[in-house]
């Protein structure tokens, strides 16, 4: 075979490569991990994809840290039982649910800027880009706390709405419409926060206690992470649930890459699910194993990066039963030993 003839299959393979999706689902895999060390346990984690950066609430400080060099580039303190952090990007703010609330901060100078005060047990938390706000679940008030993310913090409020349960996640499709798992009846509810109130509500058909939530805005699909071992996906023109399919025991967190088309689940046994739709109705799905203990988790959609946080666990002297939230006892973290896991291809 000529030299002209094999370069000319080469670049047409390159071609292919360049327009094809992003990667297969089987080539992820745990590319490294970063060591942070710091005390105190986490929650939820998620991602800035403009500057790449991760914020993960600590319990009594927040951490904002460059995982391309690995280190901390800021620590926010007095963020006492943190859970979540949302970006707003036109007010170039974070908020960061904790006891007081949510503590707003700077995205350029990290520096708090005050709090603002929400409903009882602020836990999960979302921006929406269509009302320009910031939705705090709040678990033991039963309600969604919805913020003006531009407003003065002195005199900022929040509208209250009544969920009629327990919410955990929640996600906006910049249309209008916030999506909030209702762990305690297995329904979603749907909310409008310009009105401030609820619209619908959908019962998750197979998904018991619902947890983490993403969402495929193109294509109208809802992928909800259930603590009877299986991610819904759920039909956002018709609120119907589409199939159930089978991922691992103790989620807490789901994302979803729009360049790669999968949505993720993490789970607390120490395996992540990727669920792809191949052909409208019909889902594949593949595990990556990760660690024990790494149940919640983010993706950078313009890396394409998953990132799961967790840290060396002391086993717990009473073992947990097996099903539920991860199916094994926390234990004792050992000290220094927090990290943040990367999957990536």
């Amino acid at each position: 075979m000529s030299l002209y003839r094999i370069s000319s299959i080469l670049a047409v393979l390159c071609a292919a490569l360049m327009t094809a999706p992003v990667g297969y689902a089987d080539d992820l895999h745990v590319t490294k991990t970063i060591h942070i060390g710091g005390t105190g346990r986490w929650d939820y984690i998620s991602c800035d994809p403009q500057t790449h950066r991760l914020f993960v609430p600590r319990s009594d400080h927040t951490q904002i840290i460059d995982p391309d060099q690995g280190k901390v580039l800021a620590d926010i303190p007095d963020t006492r039982g943190g859970h979540g952090v949302a970006i707003a990007p036109q007010a170039q703010r974070g908020f960061i649910s904790d006891a007081a609330g949510v503590t707003v901060f700077d995205l350029n100078s990290l520096k708090p800027l005050g709090a603002i005060a929400t409903g009882q047990g602020a836990d999960a938390i979302c921006f929406d880009p269509a009302s320009k706000s910031v939705i705090v679940m709040c678990g033991r008030g039963e309600e969604a706390s919805i913020i003006d993310a531009a407003s003065p913090i002195e005199t900022a409020k929040a509208t209250h709405v009544p969920l009629g349960g327990r919410p955990e996640a929640g996600v906006a499709d910049g249309k209008g419409h916030v999506y909030i798992n209702i762990e305690s009846t297995s329904e979603i509810a749907v909310v409008d926060p310009k009105e401030g109130k609820v619209t619908a509500r959908w019962k998750i058909e197979g998904g018991e206690e619902p947890s983490g939530l993403a969402i495929d805005v193109e294509h109208h699909r809802l992928f909800s992470g259930c603590h009877n071992k299986v991610m819904a996906i759920i039909d956002t023109e018709t609120g119907k649930t589409i199939t159930t399919v089978p991922i691992g025991n103790g989620v807490d967190a789901c994302a979803f890459d729009p360049g790669s088309g999968e949505a993720y689940a993490s789970c607390g046994d120490g395996t992540v699910t990727v669920v792809k739709e191949t052909s409208p109705g019909k889902f594949d799905t593949s595990t990556v194993k990760t660690q024990p203990g790494a149940r919640t988790m983010t993706v950078d959609t313009s890396t394409h990066t998953l990132y799961l946080p967790d840290a060396e666990m002391i086993p717990a002297t009473q073992p947990a039963t097996g099903e539920g939230r991860g199916g094994r006892g926390r234990g004792q973290m050992k000290p220094d030993s927090f990290m943040v896991i990367v999957v990536s291809r």
